[in-house]
């Protein structure tokens, strides 16, 4: 099985490191070198910031 494509865009996800405090670490190691906890925390404010949009309709 191969892996997916992502589905946010890579400028979200870098906004998305910027609000939550780690794009320092994604400029030093790139994606694969931030926590769990902090791509959990994206992902939960990506779902939080989706949410807003479909309500704001």
């Amino acid at each position: 099985m191969g892996r997916r494509r992502g589905v946010m865009s890579e400028g979200f996800k870098e906004e998305l490191a910027k609000e939550l405090g780690f794009y320092d670490v994604v400029q030093k190691e790139g994606w694969g070198g931030i926590k769990a906890s902090d791509a959990g925390n994206m992902v939960k404010r990506a779902v939080e910031i989706a949410k807003q949009n479909l309500q704001s309709k």
